[in-house]
């Protein structure tokens, strides 16, 4: 992607202003409303002021007044004359009104044909009436089609790339951190599975304007320049995205979502993106925050929901994480993890449900499966955002995760084998219950029994398992008796891009295919964690075959 945030459908806002580094100069604010009446009165004053403004606006400029027809079709777009009520009502009334006049004016033909019948015509009567209601349930329970038309990773240039040194670097260009802060860092870095090639955004790598203003991180690491890196990623996939499918983003985006768990401005990050591609005002946009790592997969459920209401709509997945104020610079270790683990990324998804986008879509969703494990008091605490004891904002880490992301796995996938795994796997998991109901009763001889595990290769070919550490990997390796080959998206994103947060999947997922193993009904299993603790999976399958390999970028 470009490193200027700049596309084919208008550049980047230069917001920097002289003297002011970009920022918006703050208004004094008034403490007394003397010279100008009370605040109430100046408020209904400026009111009026305005809209006697609009008023004659209006009536002056006869364009102000004309309707726009693209947002009138889509007016009429949203009328659905059978989910009204009152016209149904009066189509009901007038066809029994005409089967009643029909049955009087011809009661004698009615009542020959009642005494002709026989009883085989009965049962072709009832066997064509069941037809009718089956085929009738299956239409109303019958889902659209969510379909993965194409999608986009961010790859950052190389000036942004940060290997492990670069990292030390400028941990001690900062001035922030002592020497066990930054021996702790590598330590956990040296175990992490990170590469040399994973990115921080520019403002990271500007660690000495830290030193130089004593340690000040705000003059850097501010919303300035969060707001450029959420630019910078989000507006280089959504340009190659749009290009590469031929959209026109002003008309062809019906829905928005962005997810972003620990970046939330005002605007919000939807409405940047609304007002960098001028979209429609009919787009139907929404900003999920604060929702983890699993947030992505989180998103595609409201897509699939919303895809599900609303026909021959595409809808835009925007998956993303800010960096730029979330580096931790205090010295709780648990809030040190963070800044070893994450790195820039994002990821653009282009979903619809159009007939017209079926010949070129990738992938089609099964199934989405969501486990929330809040309600219990660890889970809820294994990654909470706080400060620490001098005031420095960070995320914190429990010791504990990694019991608490194994209970929430095991939760989700108990939900999920019976959506996806073979009726064998079913009949054998129904032995094991009656094995471990009759040990429980003494009628077979007491012994340990191990935990029943599925053969999940039966169901998926790919697994697309969260970059959430090299400790995750390892342990989902185990727990779910996955091979070297299984793992190999993950461990490659992990080494070459790092926690990407919530785009990870997504980052895997290209893996998969540029690995050249992908074929056309291929089952792929994504699978993220996030705070809160969430632990959410995604069952797409492949609509393309893929045997060229391709995995050096």
């Amino acid at each position: 992607g470009s490193d200027t945030g700049s596309g084919a459908y208008g550049h980047t806002s230069q917001n920097a202003a002289a003297g002011g580094g970009g920022l918006r100069r703050r208004h004094r604010r008034r403490t007394s409303s003397s010279g100008s009446g009370s605040t109430l009165f100046s408020l209904a004053e400026s009111t009026r002021v305005a809209w006697d403004r609009v008023r004659a606006l209006y009536s002056q400029d006869t364009a102000m007044r004309t309707a726009d027809m693209s947002a009138v079709r889509q007016g009429y777009r949203f009328i659905d004359p059978l989910a009204s009520e009152r016209v149904t009502n009066v189509i009901t009334v007038l066809l029994a009104a005409f089967l009643l006049f029909q049955i009087i004016t011809a009661r004698t033909q009615v009542m020959l044909f009642i005494q002709q019948l026989r009883p085989e015509s009965v049962e072709l009567a009832i066997v064509a009436l069941l037809l009718l209601s089956v085929r009738v349930a299956y239409g109303l329970h019958k889902h659209r089609r969510v379909l993965c038309v194409d999608y986009v990773t961010y790859k950052a240039p190389s000036r942004f790339h940060t290997s492990t040194e670069k990292f030390l670097e400028l941990s001690r260009q900062a001035g922030v951190f002592d020497d066990e802060q930054i021996e702790f860092q590598k330590k956990v870095l040296e175990r992490s599975g990170l590469g040399d090639r994973t990115s921080f955004p520019d403002a990271m790598h500007r660690a000495e304007e830290i030193a130089t203003s004593g340690g000040n991180t705000s003059v850097v690491l501010n919303m300035f320049n969060a707001r450029l890196e959420a630019e910078l990623v989000m507006f280089s996939s959504l340009d190659e995205l749009f290009v590469r499918n031929d959209l026109d983003p002003r008309t062809d985006v019906d829905i928005l979502i962005v997810n972003c768990s620990l970046f939330n401005p005002t605007p919000s990050l939807s409405a940047m993106i609304v007002n960098k591609y001028k979209m429609k005002p009919s787009v139907r946009t929404f900003n999920l925050a604060g929702m983890g790592c699993s947030a992505g997969l989180i998103a595609v459920d409201l897509a699939k929901d919303l895809l599900q209401a609303h026909r021959g709509v595409r809808c835009v997945v925007v998956s993303t994480e800010n960096i730029t104020q979330n580096w931790y610079h205090g010295k709780q270790k648990s809030m040190l993890l963070s800044n070893t683990l994450f790195r820039l990324g994002c990821a653009a998804v282009l979903l619809s449900n159009r007939h017209e986008d079926v010949a070129r879509a990738r992938f089609e969703l099964e199934t989405v499966v969501r486990t929330h494990s809040g309600g219990d008091d660890l889970a809820y605490d294994s990654v909470f955002q706080m400060e620490d004891s001098e005031g420095i904002r960070g995320v914190k880490l429990s010791k504990n995760i990694m019991d608490v992301a194994g209970t929430s796995l095991k939760n989700n996938i108990t939900t999920l084998a019976p959506l996806t795994l073979p009726i064998t796997e079913h009949i054998k998991f129904a032995i094991y219950i009656v094995r471990k109901r009759l040990m429980g009763m003494g009628v077979l001889t007491h012994r340990k029994l191990p935990p029943f595990v599925p053969d999940f290769h039966l169901a998926f070919k790919h697994f697309c398992i969260h970059t959430g550490g090299r400790g995750v990997l390892d342990v989902m390796e185990d727990a779910l008796a996955l091979t070297t080959d299984d793992m190999a998206p993950s461990r490659f994103v992990l080494e070459r891009f790092g926690n990407v947060s919530s785009a990870s999947v997504w980052y895997e997922l290209e893996y998969v295919e540029r690995s050249g193993r992908l074929r056309r009904g291929d089952r792929v299993w994504q699978i993220a964690f996030g705070s809160g603790f969430k632990c959410n999976s995604a069952v797409w399958r492949s609509l393309v075959s893929n045997a060229v390999r391709d995995v050096n970028y």
